[in-house]
Protein backbone atom coordinates (compact mmCIF):
# COMPACT_ATOMS: atom_id res chain seq x y z
CA UNK A 1 0.00 0.00 0.00
CA UNK A 2 1.22 3.52 -0.77
CA UNK A 3 2.36 5.47 2.47
CA UNK A 4 0.84 8.61 0.96
CA UNK A 5 -2.39 7.37 0.04
CA UNK A 6 -3.28 5.55 3.35
CA UNK A 7 -6.63 5.59 4.40
CA UNK A 8 -6.36 5.27 8.64
CA UNK A 9 -9.48 4.50 10.51
CA UNK A 10 -9.62 7.28 12.91
CA UNK A 11 -12.72 8.64 14.75
CA UNK A 12 -11.61 11.29 15.90
CA UNK A 13 -8.44 13.85 15.94
CA UNK A 14 -8.21 16.87 18.10
CA UNK A 15 -5.30 19.34 16.58
CA UNK A 16 -3.83 21.57 19.02
CA UNK A 17 -0.82 23.34 17.32
CA UNK A 18 1.69 26.32 17.34
CA UNK A 19 2.47 26.82 13.82
CA UNK A 20 5.31 28.69 14.05
CA UNK A 21 8.67 28.98 16.81
CA UNK A 22 9.25 32.13 18.93
CA UNK A 23 12.78 33.75 17.64
CA UNK A 24 15.47 35.03 19.55
CA UNK A 25 16.00 38.40 20.86
CA UNK A 26 17.42 41.87 19.76
CA UNK A 27 21.04 41.56 18.29
CA UNK A 28 24.70 42.39 17.43
CA UNK A 29 24.86 40.73 14.04
CA UNK A 30 27.96 37.73 13.60
CA UNK A 31 30.51 38.44 12.23
CA UNK A 32 30.90 39.09 8.26
CA UNK A 33 33.31 36.53 6.65
CA UNK A 34 33.53 37.20 3.06
CA UNK A 35 33.85 33.86 0.81
CA UNK A 36 36.72 32.68 -1.72
CA UNK A 37 35.88 34.74 -5.11
CA UNK A 38 33.51 33.93 -7.69
CA UNK A 39 31.83 30.82 -5.55
CA UNK A 40 29.69 28.28 -7.36
CA UNK A 41 26.54 26.51 -5.98
CA UNK A 42 27.25 22.54 -5.87
CA UNK A 43 24.08 20.43 -7.96
CA UNK A 44 25.30 17.42 -6.37
CA UNK A 45 26.71 17.57 -2.90
CA UNK A 46 30.67 16.66 -2.68
CA UNK A 47 30.63 14.25 0.60
CA UNK A 48 33.48 14.20 2.69
CA UNK A 49 35.03 13.44 6.07
CA UNK A 50 34.88 15.90 9.01
CA UNK A 51 38.67 15.90 9.11
CA UNK A 52 38.82 17.52 5.75
CA UNK A 53 36.81 20.63 7.01
CA UNK A 54 38.72 20.80 10.54
CA UNK A 55 35.56 19.30 12.53
CA UNK A 56 35.84 16.35 15.11
CA UNK A 57 33.97 13.25 13.75
CA UNK A 58 33.41 12.05 17.34
CA UNK A 59 31.99 15.45 18.62
CA UNK A 60 29.53 15.57 15.82
CA UNK A 61 28.09 12.06 15.99
CA UNK A 62 27.53 12.94 19.59
CA UNK A 63 26.01 16.28 18.50
CA UNK A 64 23.71 14.30 16.43
CA UNK A 65 23.26 11.43 19.47
CA UNK A 66 21.42 14.84 21.03
CA UNK A 67 19.11 15.53 17.92
CA UNK A 68 18.13 11.74 16.92
CA UNK A 69 17.51 10.46 20.75
CA UNK A 70 14.42 9.04 21.35
CA UNK A 71 11.56 11.68 22.05
CA UNK A 72 13.00 14.41 19.96
CA UNK A 73 10.96 12.82 16.58
CA UNK A 74 13.96 14.02 14.49
CA UNK A 75 13.96 12.40 10.91
CA UNK A 76 16.86 14.21 9.25
CA UNK A 77 19.94 16.60 10.12
CA UNK A 78 22.58 16.88 7.57
CA UNK A 79 25.75 19.54 8.24
CA UNK A 80 27.19 21.60 5.16
CA UNK A 81 30.89 23.09 5.78
CA UNK A 82 32.63 24.98 3.26
CA UNK A 83 30.31 24.12 0.51
CA UNK A 84 30.61 20.03 1.44
CA UNK A 85 28.51 17.39 2.92
CA UNK A 86 30.31 16.42 6.08
CA UNK A 87 27.17 14.48 8.50
CA UNK A 88 23.75 13.25 8.11
CA UNK A 89 21.87 11.23 9.44
CA UNK A 90 18.77 9.62 9.37
CA UNK A 91 15.78 7.08 11.41
CA UNK A 92 12.63 6.48 11.47
CA UNK A 93 9.99 6.55 14.42
CA UNK A 94 11.59 5.01 17.65
CA UNK A 95 9.86 3.09 20.36
CA UNK A 96 9.57 5.60 22.67
CA UNK A 97 7.78 8.44 20.39
CA UNK A 98 5.03 5.39 18.94
CA UNK A 99 4.14 4.82 22.49
CA UNK A 100 3.70 8.68 23.51
CA UNK A 101 1.71 9.20 20.64
CA UNK A 102 -0.31 6.24 20.45
CA UNK A 103 -1.08 6.97 24.52
CA UNK A 104 -2.67 10.79 23.60
CA UNK A 105 -4.24 10.57 20.51
CA UNK A 106 -5.99 7.85 18.64
CA UNK A 107 -2.78 6.91 16.24
CA UNK A 108 -1.96 3.12 17.31
CA UNK A 109 1.90 2.40 17.31
CA UNK A 110 0.88 -0.28 14.56
CA UNK A 111 0.01 2.69 12.04
CA UNK A 112 3.05 4.97 13.49
CA UNK A 113 5.11 2.57 12.45
CA UNK A 114 3.97 2.00 9.25
CA UNK A 115 3.42 5.63 8.32
CA UNK A 116 7.07 6.48 9.60
CA UNK A 117 9.10 3.90 9.85
CA UNK A 118 12.74 3.31 7.62
CA UNK A 119 14.09 7.07 6.69
CA UNK A 120 16.75 7.98 4.02
CA UNK A 121 18.47 10.61 2.28
CA UNK A 122 15.59 10.61 -0.26
CA UNK A 123 13.02 10.38 2.07
CA UNK A 124 10.76 13.71 1.97
CA UNK A 125 10.29 15.86 4.76
CA UNK A 126 7.74 19.02 5.21
CA UNK A 127 8.89 22.71 6.16
CA UNK A 128 5.78 24.35 7.72
CA UNK A 129 6.90 27.72 8.25
CA UNK A 130 10.05 27.54 6.62
CA UNK A 131 8.67 27.83 3.47
CA UNK A 132 7.87 31.28 4.56
CA UNK A 133 11.89 32.09 3.50
CA UNK A 134 11.76 30.66 -0.13
CA UNK A 135 8.71 32.62 -0.96
CA UNK A 136 10.78 35.74 0.34
CA UNK A 137 13.83 34.79 -1.83
CA UNK A 138 11.02 34.43 -4.62
CA UNK A 139 9.90 37.97 -4.16
CA UNK A 140 14.04 39.23 -4.59
CA UNK A 141 13.72 37.21 -7.79
CA UNK A 142 11.33 38.84 -8.90
CA UNK A 143 12.19 42.08 -8.22
CA UNK A 144 15.92 41.57 -9.43
CA UNK A 145 14.33 40.30 -12.48
CA UNK A 146 12.16 43.93 -12.65
CA UNK A 147 9.00 42.06 -12.48
CA UNK A 148 8.67 43.65 -8.64
CA UNK A 149 9.73 46.99 -9.19
CA UNK A 150 10.91 47.50 -5.22
CA UNK A 151 9.89 45.98 -2.28
CA UNK A 152 9.60 49.15 -1.00
CA UNK A 153 6.79 49.97 -3.20
CA UNK A 154 3.04 49.70 -2.30
CA UNK A 155 1.83 46.06 -1.92
CA UNK A 156 -1.71 47.88 -3.89
CA UNK A 157 0.15 47.30 -7.04
CA UNK A 158 -0.45 43.98 -6.90
CA UNK A 159 -3.54 43.61 -4.74
CA UNK A 160 -5.23 46.16 -6.28
CA UNK A 161 -8.21 45.51 -3.93
CA UNK A 162 -5.83 47.76 -1.40
CA UNK A 163 -5.65 50.41 -3.87
CA UNK A 164 -8.38 52.78 -2.76
CA UNK A 165 -8.46 53.29 0.66
CA UNK A 166 -5.59 53.39 4.01
CA UNK A 167 -4.19 49.99 2.51
CA UNK A 168 -2.14 51.40 -0.27
CA UNK A 169 0.44 52.91 2.42
CA UNK A 170 1.26 49.07 3.16
CA UNK A 171 4.57 48.26 1.07
CA UNK A 172 5.81 44.56 0.51
CA UNK A 173 8.59 45.15 2.42
CA UNK A 174 5.73 45.67 5.50
CA UNK A 175 4.23 42.25 4.81
CA UNK A 176 7.99 40.83 4.43
CA UNK A 177 8.39 41.78 7.50
CA UNK A 178 5.25 40.85 9.16
CA UNK A 179 4.43 44.74 9.86
CA UNK A 180 1.73 45.10 7.81
CA UNK A 181 -0.67 46.48 10.17
CA UNK A 182 -3.25 44.27 8.90
CA UNK A 183 -5.71 42.08 11.54
CA UNK A 184 -4.52 38.41 11.73
CA UNK A 185 -6.76 35.93 10.36
CA UNK A 186 -8.20 32.67 11.76
CA UNK A 187 -10.63 29.81 11.24
CA UNK A 188 -13.97 29.90 12.79
CA UNK A 189 -15.29 26.94 12.82
CA UNK A 190 -19.40 28.01 13.66
CA UNK A 191 -19.29 29.55 10.44
CA UNK A 192 -16.47 27.84 8.76
CA UNK A 193 -14.59 30.77 7.56
CA UNK A 194 -11.56 33.26 7.95
CA UNK A 195 -12.54 36.03 10.79
CA UNK A 196 -10.57 37.97 12.87
CA UNK A 197 -8.45 36.33 15.29
CA UNK A 198 -9.76 36.68 19.02
CA UNK A 199 -6.98 35.90 21.31
CA UNK A 200 -3.12 35.78 21.71
CA UNK A 201 -3.80 31.97 21.91
CA UNK A 202 -5.51 31.45 18.54
CA UNK A 203 -3.21 34.24 16.34
CA UNK A 204 0.32 33.72 18.34
CA UNK A 205 0.92 30.93 15.89
CA UNK A 206 0.26 32.80 12.75
CA UNK A 207 -3.59 31.97 12.95
CA UNK A 208 -4.95 28.87 12.03
CA UNK A 209 -6.20 29.13 8.46
CA UNK A 210 -4.95 25.76 7.65
CA UNK A 211 -8.77 24.52 8.50
CA UNK A 212 -9.99 26.72 5.63
CA UNK A 213 -10.71 25.52 2.10
CA UNK A 214 -9.89 28.83 0.63
CA UNK A 215 -7.18 30.05 2.48
CA UNK A 216 -6.16 33.38 0.27
CA UNK A 217 -9.53 35.55 -0.13
CA UNK A 218 -10.02 35.76 3.53
CA UNK A 219 -6.12 37.00 3.69
CA UNK A 220 -6.49 39.69 0.80
CA UNK A 221 -9.88 40.80 2.56
CA UNK A 222 -8.93 42.27 5.75
CA UNK A 223 -8.93 45.37 7.26
CA UNK A 224 -6.24 47.12 8.58
CA UNK A 225 -6.18 46.73 12.68
CA UNK A 226 -6.88 50.06 14.66
CA UNK A 227 -4.01 50.88 16.09
CA UNK A 228 -3.60 53.19 19.87
CA UNK A 229 -5.43 50.55 21.73
CA UNK A 230 -5.56 46.93 23.49
CA UNK A 231 -6.03 44.07 20.52
CA UNK A 232 -7.07 40.96 22.30
CA UNK A 233 -4.78 39.18 19.63
CA UNK A 234 -1.95 41.06 20.29
CA UNK A 235 -1.89 41.97 24.14
CA UNK A 236 -4.10 42.10 27.18
CA UNK A 237 -2.34 44.38 28.65
CA UNK A 238 -0.17 46.56 25.68
CA UNK A 239 -1.43 48.69 23.42
CA UNK A 240 -1.22 47.83 19.69
CA UNK A 241 0.10 50.25 17.32
CA UNK A 242 0.42 50.22 13.64
CA UNK A 243 3.91 49.10 12.22
CA UNK A 244 3.81 46.70 15.35
CA UNK A 245 5.80 43.35 14.34
CA UNK A 246 2.56 40.84 14.57
CA UNK A 247 3.30 36.99 12.63
CA UNK A 248 0.96 36.07 10.25
CA UNK A 249 0.25 33.19 7.59
CA UNK A 250 -2.24 35.69 5.98
CA UNK A 251 0.69 37.82 5.52
CA UNK A 252 2.65 35.22 3.58
CA UNK A 253 -0.01 34.15 1.43
CA UNK A 254 -0.72 37.63 -0.07
CA UNK A 255 3.62 37.81 -0.93
CA UNK A 256 2.03 34.32 -3.06
CA UNK A 257 -0.12 36.38 -4.42
CA UNK A 258 1.47 39.44 -5.33
CA UNK A 259 4.20 36.53 -6.92
CA UNK A 260 1.14 35.13 -8.85
CA UNK A 261 -0.23 38.89 -10.07
CA UNK A 262 3.27 40.25 -10.87
CA UNK A 263 4.88 37.17 -12.56
CA UNK A 264 1.89 35.34 -13.73
CA UNK A 265 2.94 32.23 -12.08
CA UNK A 266 1.85 30.75 -8.97
CA UNK A 267 4.80 30.22 -6.43
CA UNK A 268 5.84 26.61 -7.10
CA UNK A 269 5.70 27.37 -10.75
CA UNK A 270 8.06 30.73 -10.43
CA UNK A 271 10.28 28.91 -7.91
CA UNK A 272 10.66 25.69 -10.31
CA UNK A 273 11.85 27.73 -13.37
CA UNK A 274 13.78 30.39 -10.99
CA UNK A 275 15.07 28.29 -8.07
CA UNK A 276 14.47 24.42 -8.07
CA UNK A 277 16.17 23.85 -11.22
CA UNK A 278 19.25 26.38 -11.05
CA UNK A 279 20.30 24.73 -7.69
CA UNK A 280 19.36 20.85 -8.42
CA UNK A 281 16.91 20.44 -5.79
CA UNK A 282 12.79 18.89 -5.78
CA UNK A 283 10.33 20.74 -3.70
CA UNK A 284 6.64 20.43 -3.85
CA UNK A 285 4.37 23.34 -2.39
CA UNK A 286 0.70 21.84 -1.07
CA UNK A 287 -2.41 24.13 -1.98
CA UNK A 288 -5.45 24.71 -0.62
CA UNK A 289 -8.24 22.83 -1.18
CA UNK A 290 -10.60 25.34 -3.55
CA UNK A 291 -11.10 24.23 -7.22
CA UNK A 292 -10.50 27.57 -8.70
CA UNK A 293 -7.40 30.23 -7.56
CA UNK A 294 -3.84 30.66 -8.86
CA UNK A 295 -3.75 26.66 -10.06
CA UNK A 296 -6.14 24.12 -8.99
CA UNK A 297 -6.18 25.88 -5.58
CA UNK A 298 -4.08 28.53 -4.24
CA UNK A 299 -0.07 27.69 -3.35
CA UNK A 300 0.18 27.93 0.21
CA UNK A 301 3.38 30.50 0.48
CA UNK A 302 3.51 30.29 4.34
CA UNK A 303 4.26 26.84 4.65
CA UNK A 304 4.05 23.11 3.77
CA UNK A 305 6.89 23.04 1.07
CA UNK A 306 7.78 19.00 0.94
CA UNK A 307 11.27 17.89 -0.14
CA UNK A 308 14.41 16.06 1.16
CA UNK A 309 17.31 17.23 4.16
CA UNK A 310 19.69 17.41 1.39
CA UNK A 311 17.94 19.65 -0.84
CA UNK A 312 16.77 22.08 1.96
CA UNK A 313 20.46 22.26 2.49
CA UNK A 314 21.66 23.54 -0.88
CA UNK A 315 18.95 26.60 -0.23
CA UNK A 316 20.90 27.54 2.59
CA UNK A 317 24.04 27.33 1.01
CA UNK A 318 22.49 29.02 -1.73
CA UNK A 319 21.91 32.24 0.63
CA UNK A 320 25.44 31.43 2.27
CA UNK A 321 27.56 32.13 -1.27
CA UNK A 322 25.09 35.12 -1.21
CA UNK A 323 22.41 33.58 -3.83
CA UNK A 324 24.91 32.52 -6.51
CA UNK A 325 24.78 29.23 -8.22
CA UNK A 326 26.68 27.21 -10.63
CA UNK A 327 26.54 28.10 -14.61
CA UNK A 328 24.75 31.65 -13.23
CA UNK A 329 26.37 34.87 -13.90
CA UNK A 330 23.31 36.12 -11.70
CA UNK A 331 23.64 37.34 -8.16
CA UNK A 332 21.09 38.02 -5.43
CA UNK A 333 23.25 39.52 -3.19
CA UNK A 334 21.36 42.45 -2.45
CA UNK A 335 18.85 40.83 -1.19
CA UNK A 336 20.93 38.37 0.60
CA UNK A 337 22.83 41.13 2.36
CA UNK A 338 19.27 42.61 3.97
CA UNK A 339 18.78 39.52 5.53
CA UNK A 340 22.00 39.35 6.68
CA UNK A 341 21.16 42.44 8.44
CA UNK A 342 18.30 41.85 10.38
CA UNK A 343 18.20 41.95 14.33
CA UNK A 344 15.21 39.52 15.41
CA UNK A 345 12.97 39.27 12.21
CA UNK A 346 12.54 40.44 9.22
CA UNK A 347 11.96 38.89 5.13
CA UNK A 348 10.84 35.67 6.64
CA UNK A 349 13.55 34.82 8.44
CA UNK A 350 14.47 34.55 11.85
CA UNK A 351 18.23 35.12 14.58
CA UNK A 352 18.42 31.76 16.02
CA UNK A 353 20.40 31.46 19.03
CA UNK A 354 23.93 29.86 17.97
CA UNK A 355 24.45 28.36 22.01
CA UNK A 356 22.86 26.75 24.15
CA UNK A 357 21.05 29.37 26.58
CA UNK A 358 21.80 30.43 29.96
CA UNK A 359 19.76 29.68 33.06
CA UNK A 360 17.88 32.88 32.54
CA UNK A 361 17.11 31.17 28.89
CA UNK A 362 18.90 34.13 27.27
CA UNK A 363 21.16 33.46 24.59
CA UNK A 364 25.12 34.06 25.86
CA UNK A 365 27.38 36.72 24.30
CA UNK A 366 24.67 37.36 21.56
CA UNK A 367 25.38 34.72 19.38
CA UNK A 368 23.23 34.43 16.35
CA UNK A 369 22.41 32.66 13.11
CA UNK A 370 19.92 32.91 10.59
CA UNK A 371 17.43 30.63 10.27
CA UNK A 372 14.15 29.32 8.88
CA UNK A 373 12.11 28.36 11.54
CA UNK A 374 8.73 25.69 11.04
CA UNK A 375 6.26 24.14 13.41
CA UNK A 376 7.34 20.90 14.67
CA UNK A 377 11.16 21.94 14.46
CA UNK A 378 12.05 22.63 10.69
CA UNK A 379 14.98 24.20 10.42
CA UNK A 380 17.84 25.69 7.96
CA UNK A 381 20.37 27.56 9.67
CA UNK A 382 22.94 29.30 8.08
CA UNK A 383 25.89 30.54 9.42
CA UNK A 384 27.66 33.54 7.43
CA UNK A 385 30.62 33.16 9.78
CA UNK A 386 31.63 29.49 10.38
CA UNK A 387 30.30 29.17 6.33
CA UNK A 388 28.21 26.21 7.53
CA UNK A 389 24.53 25.14 7.21
CA UNK A 390 22.69 23.18 9.18
CA UNK A 391 19.36 21.51 8.56
CA UNK A 392 17.37 19.62 10.91
CA UNK A 393 13.77 18.23 10.27
CA UNK A 394 10.93 16.13 11.88
CA UNK A 395 9.46 12.95 10.97
CA UNK A 396 6.61 13.01 8.17
CA UNK A 397 4.30 11.90 6.57
CA UNK A 398 2.07 13.14 4.07
CA UNK A 399 -1.58 12.15 4.58
CA UNK A 400 -3.35 11.82 0.54
CA UNK A 401 -6.75 10.74 1.38
CA UNK A 402 -8.76 12.67 -0.80
CA UNK A 403 -6.59 12.47 -3.45
CA UNK A 404 -2.73 12.32 -4.44
CA UNK A 405 -2.78 15.88 -5.05
CA UNK A 406 -1.17 17.76 -2.13
CA UNK A 407 -4.47 20.02 -1.37
CA UNK A 408 -5.10 20.24 1.96
CA UNK A 409 -8.29 19.86 3.70
CA UNK A 410 -7.84 18.60 7.70
CA UNK A 411 -11.30 17.38 9.32
CA UNK A 412 -9.82 17.77 13.03
CA UNK A 413 -12.34 14.63 13.51
CA UNK A 414 -11.44 11.99 11.17
CA UNK A 415 -7.77 12.26 9.55
CA UNK A 416 -9.00 9.40 7.25
CA UNK A 417 -11.30 12.14 5.51
CA UNK A 418 -8.49 14.48 5.28
CA UNK A 419 -5.10 15.16 3.57
CA UNK A 420 -2.61 16.66 5.51
CA UNK A 421 0.63 17.71 6.65
CA UNK A 422 1.38 14.71 8.86
CA UNK A 423 4.22 15.24 10.90
CA UNK A 424 5.14 14.57 14.61
CA UNK A 425 4.92 15.05 17.48
CA UNK A 426 2.40 18.41 17.83
CA UNK A 427 0.51 18.01 14.21
CA UNK A 428 -0.54 14.85 15.15
CA UNK A 429 -2.81 16.30 17.77
CA UNK A 430 -0.90 15.10 20.53
CA UNK A 431 0.18 16.88 23.53
CA UNK A 432 3.66 15.54 23.84
CA UNK A 433 6.06 17.90 22.78
CA UNK A 434 10.02 17.22 21.43
CA UNK A 435 12.89 16.77 22.99
CA UNK A 436 14.88 18.46 20.67
CA UNK A 437 15.99 22.08 20.79
CA UNK A 438 17.59 23.71 17.99
CA UNK A 439 20.28 25.97 19.69
CA UNK A 440 21.49 23.69 21.79
CA UNK A 441 22.05 21.33 18.24
CA UNK A 442 23.85 24.05 16.80
CA UNK A 443 25.76 24.77 19.94
CA UNK A 444 27.18 20.55 20.01
CA UNK A 445 27.60 21.01 16.00
CA UNK A 446 29.93 24.49 16.17
CA UNK A 447 32.16 22.23 19.22
CA UNK A 448 33.25 19.85 16.50
CA UNK A 449 34.78 22.70 14.73
CA UNK A 450 38.38 22.71 15.48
Amino acid sequence: MNKTAIRLNILTLSLLFIYSCSGGSNSISPEIVELSSSPEHPLIWEVVTPSSVNMNEVKLSSAFDYAFADGTFTQSAVVIKDGKLVYERYRGILDGESNAIANTTTLDVATLQFLFGERDQESLSSSWSSAKSFTSFLIGIAESQGLISSINDSASIYITEWANDARSEITIKNILDMRSGLEPMCFDFTNQELRVCQSQLDSGSGGDIVYSDDQLSGCINRNLAESGVIQPWYSTTEVYNKGDFKYSNCDTMVLGEIIFRATGQDVQTFADYQLFSKINIDAFWWKDFVASGQSNGNLLAYCCLDSNARDYAKFGHMLLLGGIWEGDSLSYNSYVNMIRELEYYGLQFWKLCAKSPDESGNCPDNSFIHSTVGFDGQYIMIDFARNMVVVRNSLYAPILNLSTERKMKLIPTSLSSSNWVLTLPRASGTPVNSNFNASVFYDLVTQAIE
